[in-house]
């Protein structure tokens, strides 16, 4: 008979052969999945090895002596709108230039290129894999574009330029995409501007004891805060999913609280947590019945459980740029940052933080000039 842990090992495996086969189905919904295709051809042009579909094409492989790559934006007529896992992995490659027509990158895909020292990312770009980058031991310069792109698990471990990003913040944070949360210690509030936190984002970070995550965040994706062996508090104001592993490990929890809008909480999401919490529900009985979760979980049904139907978690909803805390974000913020700036003995930042655009910690013409750029949108 297989022991718990044994499974979900299993589950765990089963889980990240998946994900390396289709790397968007894990995750938050945002992207359909993919038509089914008529056929797939090997097709080789410039050094690139191409997968040819019936309505796209994919970069499937390289060579990898090759020090630098010209990805075209369609081949043979088809756009091409992917770069598959392990395509460039371990290659020589210096330079790559990634055409606007690609949508994802894949898992590994361009990990332990040690030469590689830059990267821009195009417009196209949706998604990218598992530790697609991990390892780039020269990549210093990474260019986003300026949307929020889902970033999976790790995708710049071991790389010159997250290193740069986690002496900034301890919080890295790209157009509201929250990918690494290492360096983060005692009690962190994600800041209100961020929609997406990666998979993996706080793994193995002993150092947080709570947490409260902004209502923008509608998915706690896999393996989140994974092995946080001193995280006690978490609120989770409007998470409408739990992934799997997303608190294993976590042993000091103690008190969670919950969005009556949960619909799942998956496999193994509080495994390994010996002690027993208060979990608040804001919403009805009824409504935590009707939650998909794992049967006979020992953390939630030791829980002493609350239900409030008539408030929900006691979140800090900050609006970023609203420096005079008028709950809305303006040219009136704008003026008021400005004047700051240029020293005006007049000028009041109610909420300094607000006017922080650049998430550095540091305030300065660069986010007065973030601050122009999102009140243009």
């Amino acid at each position: 008979m297989k022991t718990s842990k044994t499974i979900k090992a299993a589950v765990l495996i089963a889980a990240a052969v998946f994900t390396a086969g289709s790397p968007l189905a894990m995750f938050s919904g945002a992207f359909s999945a993919p038509s089914i295709i008529a056929y797939a051809d090997d097709y080789q042009k410039d050094g690139l090895t191409f997968e040819l579909f019936d309505d796209h094409a994919e970069v499937s492989g390289s060579d990898y002596t090759a020090t630098s790559a010209d990805i075209p934006a369609s081949v043979e007529g088809l756009p091409v709108t992917a770069i598959k896992d392990y395509a460039f992995n371990g290659s020589a490659i210096e330079s790559v230039k990634i055409p606007d027509s690609v949508k994802t990158i894949g898992n590994w895909t361009f990990s332990m290129c040690t030469n590689l020292k830059a990267v821009t990312l195009p417009d196209s770009i949706e998604y990218i894999g598992i530790k697609a980058f991990e390892l780039c031991s020269s990549l210093s310069e990474v260019e986003f574009p300026d949307h929020l792109v889902e970033i999976s698990n790790h995708v710049f471990a071991d790389t010159p330029w997250l290193k740069a990003q986690q002496e900034k913040n301890d919080l890295v944070i790209i157009n509201g995409a929250l990918i690494d949360a290492d360096k983060s210690k005692g009690d962190v509030v994600i800041p209100s501007d961020v929609k997406y936190i990666s998979a993996g984002a706080f793994q193995r970070n002993e150092n947080i004891t709570s947490v409260v995550v902004p209502s923008g965040v509608s998915v706690i994706n896999d393996s989140t805060f994974f092995y946080c062996k001193n995280l006690k508090s978490a609120t989770l104001p409007n998470v409408k999913s739990i992934g799997i592993m997303a608190f294993d490990g976590c042993e000091s929890l103690s008190e969670l609280k919950l969005s009556g809008k949960l619909e799942t909480i998956s496999d193994y999401a509080f495994s390994d947590i010996p002690g027993s919490a208060t979990i608040t529900f804001y919403g009805s009985k009824d409504a935590w019945e009707k939650v998909t979760k794992p049967e006979n979980d020992e953390f939630l049904s030791k829980a002493k459980m609350i239900f409030d139907e008539s408030a929900q978690p006691d979140v800090d909803e900050e609006v970023a740029g609203d420096v005079n805390m008028d709950g809305q974000f303006n040219v009136s913020d704008l003026v008021a940052f400005q004047k700051w700036l240029l020293a005006d003995p007049t000028a009041e930042l109610k909420n300094w933080k607000a006017a922080d655009m650049c998430n550095d910690k540091i305030l300065d013409v660069f986010d007065l000039c973030a601050m122009r750029k999102a009140l243009t949108k």
